[in-house]
């Protein structure tokens, strides 16, 4: 059964750089958020505009899913709604900035302090296949 696995934080706080890693280890559907927003040529960061993109991210992840696609999400989710409304079976937290304004999540699976991307990967892996069943190429 395909999951849907969150990468949440500020910008810069290596989302992207762990998600690229992380996909091909699980051959997930990639969704980063600016690329999702270039897409849709959409750059509105108000409350309206990030209800948007979480519903167009939420979208296109269970699109995938439906198809028996893993999905990685690259995503902020800076709101604790906006983490709910995406339903993700894993979520990963990016906390390596430490002049945060983001508000911290209540629930998250596994919690990055620094960023060593590559580390990371292999521990969250071996975490997620651990946890979630589903993932592998034979399961």
């Amino acid at each position: 059964m395909a999951k849907k696995i969150l990468i949440m934080g500020l910008p810069d706080s290596g989302k992207t750089t762990l998600a690229k890693l992380l996909a091909p280890m699980f051959n997930a559907v990639l969704l980063n958020e600016d690329e999702v927003r270039k897409e849709a040529n959409d750059w509105d960061f108000s409350e309206m505009g990030r209800s948007i993109q979480t519903n167009r991210m939420k979208r296109l992840a269970d699109e995938a899913i439906q198809n028996n696609r893993n999905v990685i999400a690259d995503f902020d989710c800076s709101i604790e709604h906006t983490r709910e409304d995406l339903n993700a079976d894993y979520i990963i937290w990016m906390d390596t900035i430490k002049e945060s304004k983001l508000e911290p999540p209540k629930n998250f699976d596994f919690k990055v302090t620094h960023k060593d991307a590559q580390m990371f990967s292999f521990l969250i892996k071996q975490e997620i296949l651990d946890k979630l069943k589903g993932l592998g190429p034979h399961d």
